[in-house]
């Protein structure tokens, strides 16, 4: 395959449609429980509550990403993964189709299973896609262009969604939703050209055992806890009351905090991206890692930040907030810088891994797969901390995973590939 730009451009777009359908989605669950109003029920003698079904709408989801992982990542490596992105994309355009349909909770939950399966083809197929065209030393920029559509996705859709549901319903979101995919689709077809790579027998249980990918699982398994508990509590953290520990900011303001970390991580992995190409992937893994922790350590104390710097406690548009909105607002965005360092090299170590033993899509099959523990376990253990303990502690826990995540990194780098592989990698 020829590192051709208009591949690269088709690969971005999808990345940019299959974000924005998947923050759509999740930007819209409050609706669907409004819409839906979920309540329990009984299945061959055992009751389901409403709050069981209420969290089927996510667990639906993730459960079928998990389950489509592996048999996608093979297919991937074993067949061409043009087709296969083809068909996962085109799945994807029928499933946000069915969304208008939905009247029950049980038609929800199967067609974001769906959704599930779609958004984890697409972004294996694209990954591994990118990962294969570009050249080795090029591969941490061009993935960090691919991650920032996906990142600019969610910033339109997340800010995009909620004003176009209160003026029009679900309807036209899906169409909108829906047109995008189809353009991804029809610029795929025309433009990527036929992967000739034929993959045969069963790559993950090499790329399992692959000394760089158990070195760098060793981070990446601690710090999917982290992510998951940072990412997901800076907005709760602003938006619920003083009682349950937060801040008590209206939607704009908390929509503004979420949108800081997405912004900044977006418009700095092409540039991240492309300096870990030349200065040593593994190098950036553990500064972006190590920073993300120690920034959240420090979002507990945003309140006292403003306060020190005599900030204000309200704006225009914003209203009456408190002076722990410009330091939440500017603590995510650090976190989005931190991470853009870490990102676009972890997946470049990957792809490279995966290239070099002829499973690119298997290599991100395991990534993916290396994930989930932390994505399915942390939200259980973050709402424990927050109700049991303090909002505090979510931070100060998530930051901790960051921090044992890449202290145990780099005792194993050292151990097992010498003290220069931080640089050599």
């Amino acid at each position: 395959m020829n590192d051709d730009r208009p591949q690269f451009w088709a690969l971005y777009l999808t990345r940019f449609a299959e974000g924005f359908g998947f923050i759509t989605l999740v930007t819209l669950l409050p609706y669907y429980i409004n819409e839906l109003e979920p309540t329990g029920t009984t299945v061959l003698g055992v009751t389901i509550s409403a709050g069981l079904i209420i969290g089927m709408y996510t667990s639906g989801f993730t459960l079928a990403q998990t389950l489509a992982v592996i048999p996608l990542a093979w297919a991937g490596d074993r067949f061409d993964k043009r087709t296969v992105l083809l068909v996962v994309v085109g799945l994807g355009a029928a499933v946000y189709a069915l969304f208008p349909l939905v009247d029950s909770s049980a038609s929800f939950i199967l067609i974001r299973a769906l959704q599930g399966v779609a958004v984890t083809g697409a972004g294996l197929m694209t990954l591994s896609l990118v990962g294969q065209i570009a050249e080795m030393g090029t591969r941490a920029n061009y993935i960090g262009k691919a991650n920032a559509a996906s990142f600019a996705a969610s910033i339109f859709g997340s800010l995009g969604a909620g004003a176009l549901y209160e003026a029009f319903g679900f309807g036209p979101i899906f169409a909108i939703i829906v047109c995008i995919i189809v353009l991804a689709w029809l610029g795929s077809f025309a433009f990527l050209e036929r992967d000739e790579t034929r993959i045969e027998g069963f790559p993950f249980t090499g790329l399992a055992l692959n000394r760089r990918i158990l070195t760098l699982s060793v981070f990446r398994f601690q710090y999917a806890f982290s992510v998951t508990l940072v990412r997901n509590w800076v907005p709760i953290f602003a938006g619920v009351t003083a009682a349950q520990g937060g801040l008590a900011y209206g939607g704009l303001a908390v929509a503004l905090t979420v949108t800081a970390e997405k912004f900044t991580n977006m418009c700095c992995q092409p540039f991240t991206g492309r300096l870990s190409d030349g200065h040593g992937r593994a190098l950036f893994v553990f500064a972006g890692g190590g920073a993300y922790g120690l920034i959240a350590l420090v979002v507990p104390f945003s309140p006292a930040i403003g306060e020190a710097l005599s900030l204000p406690a309200s704006y225009p548009l914003f209203g009456e907030l408190t002076a722990a909105f410009l330091p939440l607002v500017a603590l995510s965005g650090l976190l989005g810088i931190a991470d853009s360092f870490r990102e676009p090299a972890s997946m470049a170590l990957f792809a490279d891994e995966g290239t070099a033993e002829g499973g690119v899509a298997s290599s991100f099959g395991i990534r993916e797969l290396i994930w989930r523990p932390g994505s399915v376990i942390a939200p259980l253990l973050g709402g424990w901390l927050m109700v049991e303990v303090s909002m505090s502690s979510v931070f100060f826990v998530g930051g901790a995973f960051a921090l044992t995540g890449v202290a145990s990194f780099l005792i194993v780098l050292v151990r097992f590939h010498g003290t220069r592989a931080l640089t050599e990698w």
